[in-house]
């Protein structure tokens, strides 16, 4: 199958539905890029995660009203990314007299919100962060999903629902009694530092948060992150894997059900982290930099057949070059790159080298061969030194070919966002 065509079938894992999975236990998908779950106790709804916006989280407070009347006595956030911390405040408000707690762990982190007094690369950020999820994009023929969620999803409100929490913990666990039910609030470092898991061990229900989802894991987020450890991520699936859960609901797409597919899971998720880690040790201490390295790691059987390690949201190579830049820091190991020639530098002398005219019947030919990232490159040395609408728009039809050619949800819709911004860039001149 085709990567577009893959694509477009993993929209499966996102159909709008509110499913009970478990006596009083629901999980809302497809409403917004994360899930929602709830939890019925006798003092009321346990709600974890809150998703992305405030019109996403009304959808789905009405949605669940058709089965329960209950008022939400809690709100658990498993972390401060601002999909599962957004709607806060549309289930606050439905919350019992007494008001609602919310509970998260100390380190909470909301690690896109702007925050004026701190220096910070917010707005570059922010623009990135709009071209991994397609945000200006059509909702079903340039947007396609977000590799974790639906393309089509209300975004009014996004990020404002956010509350403070009232109640944070430290340390390890914590162990909260409401309503009869147990909840233990374990910290579960992987994708984020801040991250926690939820574990019912009356029930054998693990509420996973971002650290498994059907997908090859983020292990580098192409809209601009911290190095997210790869082996702190491995060792807290090693942790949710001893807990031996019946169900595991997740952060994003469909539940995992029964013990020995919640296990299976979560080892090869585990084993897939870990063996980019030795992999790339491997290579690097050959003196591989990190190009020749993605073509050195490349996962084996059966891992890379797993349908939850498909590279709809993460990506290997991604992974590589981030797990080296994480260990070794921007230097390759190549003395020329010490104190390189700038780009436009490079593609000055490149086309004084060669001679524009030749640049750009090589790019025509690279065109021709549906060469898109070779033109792409040819592109930046043009561009850098003139400014051609003609290279412009030969480049905004490199940069479509290539999202076409994607299965990963980011790669696609970064690639298209580019395009229609270099589009709008052409049409004003």
């Amino acid at each position: 199958m085709e990567p577009l065509a893959r694509l477009k079938q993993h929209n499966e894992h996102f159909q709008k539905s509110l499913k009970e999975v478990s006596e009083g236990i629901w999980i809302a998908i497809g409403y917004a890029v994360s899930n929602v779950s709830v939890v019925r106790t006798s003092l009321g709804l346990v709600v974890i995660d809150t998703t992305e916006s405030t019109a996403a989280a009304a959808n789905i407070l009405a949605a669940l009203r058709t089965v329960t009347d209950e008022k939400v006595a809690a709100i658990i956030y498993t972390h401060g990314h601002r999909d599962h911390v957004g709607g806060a405040s549309v289930f606050a408000e439905e919350s019992i007299a007494e008001g609602v707690r919310i509970y998260a762990r100390e380190n909470l982190q909301n690690e896109l919100a702007h925050k004026p007094d701190t220096l910070s690369p917010d707005e570059i950020l922010r623009k990135r962060a709009a071209r991994q999820f397609g945000i200006p994009l059509a909702v079903g023929t340039e947007r396609i999903n977000l590799g974790i969620g639906p393309a089509d999803r209300p975004i009014d409100g996004l990020g404002a629902g956010f509350v403070l929490p009232t109640d944070t913990f430290p340390g390890e666990v914590f162990e909260l009694e409401i309503g009869g039910r147990m909840f233990h609030l374990m910290a579960a470092p992987g994708e984020t530092m801040d991250q926690m898991m939820v574990w019912m061990p009356a029930e054998k229900i693990v509420f996973a948060a971002d650290n498994f989802y059907h997908s090859f894991p983020n292990l580098y987020a192409i809209r601009g992150t911290m190095y997210r450890d790869f082996e702190v991520w491995a060792n807290t699936l090693d942790k949710m894997q001893s807990l031996r859960a019946h169900l595991m609901l997740t952060g994003h797409g469909q539940p995992v059900v029964g013990e020995t597919q919640v296990a299976q899971c979560l080892g090869d998720y585990r084993d897939a982290i870990r063996f980019i880690v030795k992999q790339s040790i491997v290579g690097m201490n050959k003196g591989m930099t990190p190009d020749e390295l993605v073509a050195f790691v490349r996962l084996p059987e059966p891992l890379k057949s797993r349908p939850y390690l498909q590279e709809f949201y993460g990506t290997v190579e991604w992974s590589v070059r981030a797990f080296y830049s994480g260990k070794m820091g921007w230097f390759d190991g190549n003395p020329t790159h010490l104190f390189p020639l700038s780009e436009k530098q490079q593609s000055e002398r490149l086309l004084a080298l060669m001679g524009s005219a030749r640049v750009l019947t090589e790019l025509d030919a690279a065109m021709l061969a549906e060469d898109y990232q070779w033109a792409l490159h040819l592109t930046d040395w043009l561009l850098h030194n003139q400014d051609s609408v003609t290279v412009k728009n030969i480049r905004i039809q490199a940069l479509r070919k290539m999202a076409d050619q994607q299965m990963n949800a980011p790669a696609r819709n970064y690639y298209l966002t580019c395009a229609l911004e270099l589009q709008q860039a052409v049409s004003d001149l």
